[in-house]
């Protein structure tokens, strides 16, 4: 029998396991996107390309496997390229698929011919192209190894449309084994190096661990969870790996993360890169002379930035087993004691302060109330997902999360636009979830067509919207650019077939949520907010918006 390319690339996806699709149609995927629907592959048609990517993104961390996203020849591949970059430097396999101009008239000028491969290569571990619809299974399966091998990461798969529509007899098409990701490899780390950090536990007085995506990537929730429990040590995450360990445990001190790392004397930062995020692990965020270990799968992170006192390679699932075995009855957590009780001070005295500050009545409301009244709202294994400037800040430092990979945000790559798409690909992932998008006005607008693909696709998802009139605060009301007006999203909710309010007092906030949740459709809260109120948080870049 014969068979085309479109038919046998639909095949191969669901044969990896491939159970939902983020995707933009059009030529020469039309019949490629037609056969995923035959294989029974839910088909999640969005409005941007850079949505499909970003959809695909959240599916990704918030089930722990690769996900798929798939755009048309030319402007839909370079619409991709923001979501896939995203993807890259927060590390999610994300496959993205692109048609292309067809082989055969590479170099003429064909429609929207560009080299596909040579745009996506910088930003992805992986790209190639298929000149054989025969080796589509080949290609597809390498492309999800590639994605999760070791440190995850996004790939690109280019299809040219003659290798889609070639018939070729299904007999000579080789249909290779699906790769499993979670049977991937778990190298442990050095026995030698795994004794030499219990040693230094042993005598350290102010340890702190520092955590990111790498434990929700290596599925280590469960382990670090037991080094926290039997170590006693306080533990920190980065934003994209929080709720790795529940943010009420005992020694979880949120409110003095700034005070732990300062004064700590030895760190021990695993899954996590040393990047801007935790001031490189250099002073003055952390101590010059504390003692670094380092855990990370990639040989290339360990020292980076820092010099690490022992550096770990290996897999975070098994290296953290490692270190709690050889550290039964070597390591006394009473001797953190003292330093434990220094935390809980700090900790208890700035939450006070923090809960003062969110109990205002203030109109226009601040965001610190807006925080509030969603936090007080969500379920405990809610998904949130929060984008933007000021409210992203606040909502850092005012919202915890208790369930690992049920926190996503702007990311590293600091992508605006992201909430939106995010909630609706965490939504697809788990559509048992309670998931709240918590935007700002500014990167709300966007990807805020996406509501319509949550319309048309039922997808439930509450979007509140810190309305600030503009991009970021504006105490001084001088940055150009930076006022949008106070615009009636909720309006244009309700055009798009969602629930839609409009607040301007604090008590409103609640009972609009109440009902937004009780519409059982798509919904907007939005939320007017104080264009004054800026954030104060660690400063991340040499410059300031």
């Amino acid at each position: 029998m014969a068979t085309t390319g479109s038919e046998i690339l639909a095949r191969a996806l669901r044969r990896q396991g491939t159970e939902a699709l983020f995707y933009l149609m059009g030529g020469p995927m039309l019949a490629a996107e037609s056969a995923c629907i035959a294989e029974g592959i839910r088909m999640i048609d969005v409005r941007h390309e850079q949505a499909a990517a970003m959809m695909a993104h959240a599916y990704s961390r918030v089930l722990n496997r690769p996900s798929v996203c798939m755009a048309a020849s030319g402007p839909g591949v370079t619409n991709l390229v923001t979501g896939v970059a995203n993807a890259c430097v927060d590390s999610a396999p994300v496959v993205a698929i692109g048609g292309s101009s067809p082989v055969s008239q590479l170099g003429k000028g064909a429609f929207q011919e560009m080299d596909q491969i040579a745009m996506m290569r910088p930003i992805v571990r992986w790209a190639e192209r298929v000149y054989d619809p025969r080796r589509i299974p080949e290609l597809v399966a390498t492309a999800f190894r590639h994605a999760c091998g070791g440190r995850p990461g996004p790939v690109y798969l280019d299809l040219p449309g003659d290798v889609l529509y070639r018939q070729v007899e299904d007999a000579e098409v080789t249909w290779t084994e699906p790769f499993e990701p979670r049977a991937r490899a778990r190298p442990a780390g050095d026995p030698d190096l795994v004794r030499q950090t219990v040693d230094l536990l042993a005598r350290a007085e102010r340890p702190v661990l520092i955590s990111g995506s790498g434990i929700l990537w290596s599925d280590a929730a469960e382990e670090l969870q037991a080094l926290v429990d039997e170590l006693g040590i306080p533990f920190y995450t980065t934003p994209q790996g929080r709720g790795a360990v529940a943010e009420d445990h005992a020694l979880c001190f949120s409110h003095a993360r700034s005070t732990a790392f300062r004064e700590a004397d030895m760190i021990i930062a695993v899954g996590t890169r040393l990047n801007y995020v935790i001031g490189y692990a250099q002073p003055p965020r952390f101590a010059a002379g504390a003692k670094l270990v380092q855990i990370d799968l990639d040989p290339a992170e360990i020292g980076r930035n820092r010099p690490a006192d022992i550096g770990i390679v290996g897999d975070a699932k098994a290296v953290l087993r490692q270190i709690v075995g050889a550290a039964d009855g070597r390591v006394d957590a009473k001797r953190y004691a003292e330093w434990l009780a220094h935390l809980g001070s700090v900790n208890r005295g700035k939450r006070a302060e923090s809960e003062a500050a969110m109990r205002t009545d203030q109109v226009p409301i601040h965001p610190l109330r807006l925080c509030k009244e969603v936090r007080d709202f969500l379920d405990r294994d809610a998904i949130l997902v929060v984008d933007g400037q000021e409210i992203l800040n606040y909502g850092r430092q005012a919202i915890p999360t208790y369930v690992a990979g049920h926190r996503l945000n702007s990311g590293p790559f600091g992508t605006m636009g992201v909430g939106l798409p995010y909630g609706l690909g965490a939504k697809v992932a788990k559509p048992e979830a309670q998931v709240l998008v918590l935007h700002g006005d500014g990167s709300f607008g966007l990807n805020a067509m996406e509501l319509d693909t949550a319309a048309r696709h039922h997808l439930p998802v509450i979007t509140v919207i810190s309305l600030n009139g503009g991009w970021t605060a504006d105490p001084e009301r001088n940055k150009p650019g930076r006022d949008l007006g106070y615009t009636r999203f909720d309006r244009m909710a309700e055009a798009l077939g969602c629930y839609g309010e409009h607040v301007e007092e604090p008590d409103g906030i609640r009972p609009a949520l109440e009902r937004a949740a009780e519409a059982g459709v798509p919904a907007v809260v939005n939320v007017v907010t104080d264009w004054r109120a800026r954030a104060t948080t660690v400063q991340f870049a040499d410059y300031s918006t």
